[in-house]
């Protein structure tokens, strides 16, 4: 029996399982709406679907590199509390995500949940088994690969994986030449949140916007309007010296900025480098938090 967009679509809406999941549970069953909700319910995947409206904003990051440093990547892998997070196999589930994510071509994340996962059968797939093997809802959130052709990788994990961090040098050295002043950079990064790499990374309309909220401030600060451009000019160009990362004052020398500090490593080793790519994950950030005591989420783990 062939399986419609429709089908697809009811069985979806009946048992809140994944698109993929309730195509695959049809063509399994031979388009029985009834044996295809039980297909998902005895594969745990309708089991996994009632979790899904649960916040999953705990977690980890996890980052992955090739041998020479040329090439990187970075996933988020959420879950609901941090008690999971380290959860030796959940653990282990996002680290195996992270080489896939390295070695693997996947640009979406369609893309990279479709992706086989040993004899699991899919990343979603495997993903799901997760779920319902420990009872609360996971989320591959986002991961990133870079493979810039001249650059090499370097990063630094924060808190047991809470931060994440991928810098990108341009350069002829070697991984093991920049894998001081890479952690040194990445863990800047991590402590200083810079926005972007530099001011020709910045977007003109932020640029615009942040220009007319510092104008606003200094008229109602009562200063004269003939003196104000000049003002703003100056105060946003401090305001890029904290938002670009290699204008940021040097955390472990605040003498010089991170520009000076790579500059000075790239002379001792006699090799140009230049900054030119940087990543930085933080779990949970921008997801909306459920507030939770102590207890209960002990009580919850323990299945009272």
């Amino acid at each position: 029996m062939t399986v419609t967009a429709a089908m697809v679509k009811e069985l979806r809406e009946a048992t809140g399982a994944g698109m993929m999941d309730c195509k695959k549970a049809l063509t399994e069953t031979d388009g029985n709406m009834e044996k295809a909700v039980d297909y998902l319910r005895e594969n745990g995947l309708a089991k996994a679907a009632k979790k899904a409206g649960r916040v999953a904003s705990e977690g980890l990051v996890r980052l992955a590199f090739n041998e020479d440093a040329t090439q990187a990547a970075a996933i988020e892998v959420n879950s609901e509390t941090d008690f999971v997070a380290k959860n030796e196999a959940f653990v282990s589930f996002v680290e195996t995500l992270s080489q896939m994510a390295l070695n693997g071509a996947a640009e979406s994340m369609e893309a990279f949940m479709a992706l086989p996962y040993g004899s699991e059968g899919t990343v979603q797939d495997a993903l799901n088994n997760m779920i319902a093997k420990i009872g609360e809802n996971l989320s591959v959130r986002r991961f990133v690969k870079f493979n810039t052709a001249g650059v090499k990788y370097a990063g630094y994990v924060h808190g047991g994986g809470k931060i994440g961090v991928v810098i990108g040098i341009q350069t002829e050295a070697t991984a093991d030449e920049i894998s001081i002043v890479g952690k040194d950079v990445a863990m800047q990064a991590a402590s200083m949140r810079p926005q972007f790499v530099d001011e020709s990374e910045v977007d003109p309309e932020y640029l615009e916007h942040e220009k007319q909220i510092l104008v606003a401030q200094a008229l109602h600060e009562g200063k004269p309007a003939e003196i104000v451009e000049k003002m703003v000019i100056g105060r946003l160009k401090k305001e890029l010296k904290e938002t670009c990362l290699v204008e940021q004052k040097f955390v472990k020398n605040n003498d010089m900025s991170v520009k000076d500090y790579v500059e000075a490593v790239a002379k001792d080793l006699g090799k140009d480098m230049k900054i030119v790519e940087m990543l930085r994950y933080e779990v949970g950030e921008g997801i909306e938090k459920k507030e939770e005591n102590f207890a209960e989420e002990v009580a919850k783990q323990m299945g009272k």
